[in-house]
């Protein structure tokens, strides 16, 4: 079964998880208002109305991460790969005013997303239980990857601020294959190599602040886990907290993250609230990238490192997470 819209008929949205996939993000049926109640224009509707999407892989010494974003106002795109073995990082972004080059489709399960600017092309393409990525860019820089059996996801809408919402579709510990080709560099996935999907969308808060982390990878045993923990988004009264073991989606509760945000090369440490996570982070690397220009602002700081400490799956049994990679992020928004 599938839930063909998230919009109402009434213009409204029903908060918390989703059991079914939802087919269409319908925004432009929501019943938008000022904070006085005024009702909002289609104008108004699709030009505050933020999509974006990332994808990161991580495979054998070596993580790749890459999004694609639609600010209306801005569009932008990046990607990058780290080589953990020689401490190489290797990165290119772009940014495109009005979003032209930027198409993201508002169809969480088969929606296409691409972003173009004169020779560079990054493209995201679902198919059924997985989506295909692909960059093209001048240097010799080619990008096939393909994340598989994306077949049990977290959904979730929740209210933002005082009259508006957010969508989120995410999976971790999807297995991938595929190479990432930069010059005369090749990187190749193998069997332990796992990635994640980040889908989101909404009419989000004016000023938006968060502290993510995420991992994909695989145990000693041979399951496969992901990780997506967040704060400072999605909270209200629910969470995008989650765990993934083989597969299977489990719930976890609120998280709570302890650094030091102006000495960067610090360890992080993440847990929730039920107990199920204790996770330190040691940061390897970061991509950062400040962007002032009044109407929009980010303050965007993405860290990639190792993580160790233990899990409580939802059968009571503890997992032992020892020396698995992934990224942590600090990050202010206005849009």
């Amino acid at each position: 079964m599938t839930t063909k819209k998230l919009i109402d008929a009434k213009g409204r949205f029903a908060p918390g998880i989703l059991s079914q996939p939802v087919e269409e993000i319908n925004y432009l049926d929501y019943d938008l208002r000022t904070v006085m109640d005024k009702p909002r224009s289609g104008f108004a509707r699709r030009w505050r109305f933020n999509q974006f999407q990332f994808v990161s892989v991580t495979g054998p010494g070596w993580v790749f991460g890459m999004a694609l974003v639609d600010l209306k106002l801005m569009g932008s795109g990046f990607f990058y790969l780290y080589d953990f073995a020689s401490g190489q990082m290797l990165e290119h972004s772009f940014m495109n005013p009005l979003a032209v080059g930027t198409r993201i489709e508002p169809y969480p399960e088969h929606g296409q997303a691409s972003f173009r600017k004169g020779k560079v092309s990054m493209r995201i393409l679902p198919f059924a239980g997985g989506r295909a990525i692909s960059v093209s860019a001048p240097g010799g820089i080619r990008v096939e990857l393909t994340l598989k059996e994306d077949n049990d996801p977290l959904r979730l809408v929740c209210p933002a601020g005082y009259n508006g919402w957010v969508f989120t579709r995410k999976s971790a510990g999807l297995p991938v294959d595929g190479e990432i080709r930069w010059g005369h560099q090749i990187w190749r996935c193998d069997d332990s190599t796992r990635g994640a999907v980040d889908w989101s969308c909404g009419f989000m808060r004016r000023e938006t602040a968060w502290n993510w982390a995420s991992l994909s990878g695989q145990l000693p045993d041979g399951r496969s886990i992901g990780l997506n923990l967040a704060s400072g988004v999605n909270e209200t009264g629910m969470t995008e907290n989650a765990l993934w073991l083989d597969g299977q989606c489990q719930t976890l509760g609120a998280a709570r993250f302890s650094f030091d945000r102006y000495s960067p090369g610090n360890d992080w440490h993440v847990n929730t609230v039920d107990g199920r996570v204790d996770l330190h982070f040691v940061p390897a690397t970061a991509r950062k990238e400040k962007l002032n220009a009044r109407l929009l602002a980010s303050n965007f700081r993405q860290y990639v490192g190792t993580f160790n400490g233990s899990l409580i799956d939802e059968g009571g049994s503890r997992v032992e997470v020892q020396g698995l990679q992934g990224f942590m992020e600090d990050h202010f928004a206005r849009w």
